[in-house]
């Protein structure tokens, strides 16, 4: 059975994106970057949500073509295009880039993408994954907490109805204060 994992850069009050979308607080470091690179090039599969999607289709499948591109935006340009990816979306047409799109029920398919014994699963994208997370399907929480407090947006959890206890499995510190915890769920 695959592990589903979920990972996200968050902010140190639970946001994984600012009121209005902003990202601009999550900027990583070169040692970031290539801890979220090497992290692509090992996904066996990527479960994006339509707005994480349409935010990283828009920029990375041509990255690696921009003037001033750095030798790891380039590699994390062809780790992306490469990886394995499946969309949840019920109003995007068209994907591309090693990609299918899923339109039906996404916890019946999350249910049997993890019954696959062919790689790690990453999933992204908030409503997606609060929907994994209610369902009991996500098998690890990867945070990359940045210091620093965005007062509102889109949350890194859902609301619950029932407890889910965790155990602690990995901390690492990133240059900014940033800090990487990874939870895996008990039982």
């Amino acid at each position: 059975m695959r592990n589903l994992t979920f990972a996200m850069n968050v902010s140190l009050d639970g946001y994984i994106a600012a009121p209005g979308d902003g990202l601009g607080w999550s900027a990583p470091s070169d040692e970031l970057f290539q801890w979220w690179s090497d992290r692509v090039g090992a996904t066996g599969l990527a479960l994006y949500g339509r707005k994480l999607w349409e935010t990283m289709s828009s920029h990375w499948p041509t990255a690696d073509l921009e003037p001033g591109a750095t030798p790891a935006q380039i590699e994390f340009a062809h780790r992306w295009r490469d990886m394995p990816k499946v969309v949840f979306s019920s109003t995007v047409s068209a994907v591309a880039w090693n990609t299918r799109l899923a339109t039906g029920d996404a916890v019946t398919e999350i249910t049997r993408l993890k019954a696959d014994d062919e790689g790690s699963m990453d999933i992204g994208g908030a409503t997606l994954a609060a929907a994994a997370m209610r369902a009991g399907l996500i098998d690890e929480y990867l945070m990359v907490t940045h210091p620093v407090l965005v007062g509102g947006g889109t949350p890194f959890f859902t609301a619950l109805d029932t407890w889910v206890n965790l155990d602690l499995v990995e901390t690492r510190t990133f240059p900014g204060g940033v800090v990487l915890t990874r939870y895996k769920t008990r039982g």
